[in-house]
């Protein structure tokens, strides 16, 4: 998926599948494009739960966060509204950031199952914080990701973060999930793009 602008809120978007890419647009406005690629993204290593327990006692975001009521990483939302993930740098890995995640019984649909949309937005903020959006804000630009199997409700997951090069404005990262046995239950990867002169006050 490539975002194209910002999707618009509490505002109807229109998908508009096609042969080979597919349009997501709101009042006639392209918002983004989704598309199938070859291969899987690299996604990153785990690492132990008490290491992520540990890095998430760092989390940047508890001094400055630029977006504090964002439904992944925000601590601005009310009680169990948002995923709240405190993803904080690890110890002895230079640009990697890990977390703890333990999807509950009202995340999952009918079926038991924790959404697919849960865990790509899992798999999505905690490779921001790879770099330092307190003083430079950055925003998703396009991602790719994989499930390889649902993670399970009431299960503590680890979730890491790792940024594989910056070049100019942008920075090209990699996270996964892993279970509390270090197997992998989504990988993906992203580029980030920093907002020029940073968000205004009223943002």
């Amino acid at each position: 998926m490539t975002l194209l602008s910002p999707p618009p809120m509490d505002a109807p978007l229109d998908f508009q599948r096609g042969e080979r890419r597919s349009h997501i647009r709101s009042a006639g406005d392209l918002i983004a494009t989704v598309t199938a690629v070859a291969g899987e993204p690299a996604g990153t290593d785990p690492c132990s739960p008490a290491d992520a327990a540990q890095a998430a006692r760092g989390f940047p975001g508890f001094a400055g966060h630029p977006f504090p009521t964002c439904f992944v990483c925000g601590h601005e939302r009310p009680a169990r509204d948002g995923l709240a993930l405190t993803p904080g740098p690890v110890d002895g890995r230079p640009g990697t950031v890990a977390c703890l995640w333990t999807p509950t019984d009202e995340q999952a649909g009918a079926d038991g199952r924790i959404p697919d949309e849960l865990v790509w937005s899992v798999l999505d903020c905690p490779g921001g914080w790879t770099g330092d959006p307190a003083t430079e804000p950055m925003v998703l630009s396009r991602m790719t990701a994989v499930i390889t199997r649902p993670p399970a409700p009431g299960r503590t997951h680890v979730v890491v973060g790792t940024l594989r090069r910056r070049n100019a404005r942008t920075a090209s990262v990699d996270t996964a999930v892993f279970d509390a046995a270090q197997q992998l239950v989504g990988k993906a990867s992203a580029v980030w793009t920093a907002v020029p002169g940073g968000l205004p006050p009223a943002a």
